[in-house]
């Protein structure tokens, strides 16, 4: 055993090495400033050549749910072209402080534009306005009012309830007149919805001075890494400015070394809990759980979960959070996680055993594993590092979803090594029938809440690394409150990094 311990912490440490190789050399200028612009304070990075001469400039702007650092691949193309790229935070997203909304973020975008205008660190006729997603959505709306060179919009958000979205899903309404030299960019993996709007954008040209183009092998987020991406786009910078093409490319090392430290931290991750939780005394805590079979707790939380949409129509608990969207999620969680309670409330007292202490031990484990994760993603690939006014936030989402991630455990039962992977099997559908239900609030009451269906992969992903972290837990202390602490600090973090907040 103490054999294998060795291999995983070796292993560990060497993915991260290289992970570190990999991510942190950059031959590029990058500076950091807080760029006042019409009240709002933006977080900005300027990205360049360490030599030669600035031929125009970029204004590059994220979508919702990321942050500049995630678009570093294409500000540092474009810099390698010889352009200088401003690359800020929306309000509420990475380092930037709220409140959000996609009113404040086209505002604030604007806003800088104006402002770099007015210093003469740009000017319109050596300009590209640029975006992603949403920032896609903003590039064209201030190229309709603010001269610009160009503009490249990759992803654009639908700003038009055509092709299947409907109005609720639109963060923007009404798109503007397209701006002349537009290139549009979709990635062939994109929900035919996203790519119809954004070839339809095109129809209100016309002359042949903007083009549509798709990726082919590319998703919504996979566009941003894609060679081809950068390629188009730096060719229609090079068309719009008349300056050199070039065929050099920055390196996806951040990428590869940012996904190569998680595997390596992934790997540690077991043992660390192991130890923080201590020996397993069993014996000391009596099992708990409902013993209902697979079928019978995929009903009820197939019906807790139209319940808890159901409800949210009229009230959101969590509001107060103040997370875009992630308000809701919480609230959908705490309430489904109350009513699995209520259903089940004598197990539920059977399962809420265990000493303080492995309450506190799996706290601890929670917040080291989340504060690790996020400072290799803030120092490699994205701003996941949290900001005091997140942190802030921090106690009442970990409080909210706690019920849940209770309910949860208590349902499963207790944790036997010859069924670990039943149980994760289990816990995933059981969250698969949960996810399906806010999707139904989404598709057909029309919620709104459209960031539930844009960040699925993702927080199935999550899903994966959390419930096996629970089951450690849970199989060390024998406590289903610990595992669900553990749990819930986990993901009120994970919504904390990803939601912006109003």
């Amino acid at each position: 055993m103490n054999s294998r311990k060795g291999v995983r912490a070796t292993a560990s440490i060497l993915l991260c090495g290289l992970g570190v190789w990999l991510a942190l050399p950059n031959p590029y200028r990058e500076r950091n400033y807080r760029i006042d612009a019409g009240g709002c304070q933006l977080e900005t990075t300027i990205v360049e050549k360490k030599e030669g001469v600035t031929r125009g400039a970029v204004v590059l702007f994220h979508g919702i749910s990321a942050n500049r650092k995630i678009m570093s691949y294409l500000a540092r193309g474009f810099a390698q072209q010889g352009l200088r790229v401003y690359v800020p935070d929306f309000p509420g997203h990475g380092r930037t402080p709220g409140p959000f909304s996609p009113a404040r973020a086209e505002h604030c975008g604007e806003s800088l534009v104006r402002e770099l205008l007015g210093r003469g660190m740009i000017s319109p006729e050596r300009t590209i306005i640029a975006g992603h997603s949403m920032g896609g959505a903003v590039a064209l709306r201030i190229a309709s009012r603010v001269s610009a060179a160009g503009v490249i919009a990759i992803s654009p958000a639908p700003m038009r309830a055509a092709h299947g979205v409907s109005p609720e899903m639109l963060v923007f309404n009404n798109p503007p007149p397209l701006p002349p030299h537009s290139l549009i960019i979709s990635g062939s993996l994109e929900p035919e919805s996203m790519r119809g709007n954004a070839a339809d954008l095109l129809a209100s040209r016309k002359d042949d001075t903007a083009k549509y183009l798709v990726i082919p092998r590319a998703s919504h987020v996979g566009i941003l890494f894609r060679a081809a991406t950068l390629v188009a786009s730096r060719d229609w910078a090079a068309q719009v400015l008349h300056i050199p093409m070039t065929s050099e490319f920055p390196s996806h090392g951040p990428l590869i070394g940012s996904l190569m430290g998680f595997v390596g931290l992934l790997l540690i991750a077991g043992p660390f809990l192991q130890e923080v939780a201590g020996k397993r005394e069993l014996e000391k805590i009596p099992a708990a759980g409902t013993g209902m079979p697979i079928r019978r707790l995929l009903l009820e939380f197939a019906a807790g979960s139209m319940v808890a949409v159901a409800i949210l129509r009229l009230w959101i608990p969590l509001r107060v959070s103040r997370l875009f969207q992630g308000d809701y999620l919480a609230s959908f969680l705490l309430l489904l996680g109350a009513l699995l309670l209520a259903v089940h409330w004598k197990s539920a007292g059977l399962a809420f055993n265990g000493a303080p202490r492995l309450w506190i031990a799996a706290a601890f484990a929670g917040m080291a594993l989340f504060l690790l994760i996020t400072a290799w993603l803030d120092l490699t690939f994205y701003e996941a590092w949290l900001t005091p006014a997140k942190w802030a936030r921090f106690p009442l989402l970990a409080a909210g979803l706690l019920p849940y991630h209770f309910a949860e455990e208590t349902l499963l039962g207790p944790v036997r090594p010859e069924e670990k992977w039943r149980r994760l099997a289990a816990a995933l559908s059981l969250r698969s029938i949960a996810w399906g239900g806010l999707m139904w609030g989404v598709l057909f009451l029309h919620s709104g809440e459209i960031l539930m269906g844009l960040l699925a992969f993702y927080f199935a992903v999550f899903h994966i690394v959390q419930r096996r972290g629970m089951d450690i837990v849970h199989y060390k202390t024998g406590s289903a409150g610990a595992a669900a602490v553990f749990g819930a600090i986990l993901l009120a973090g994970f919504c904390l990094v990803i939601f912006p907040i109003t």
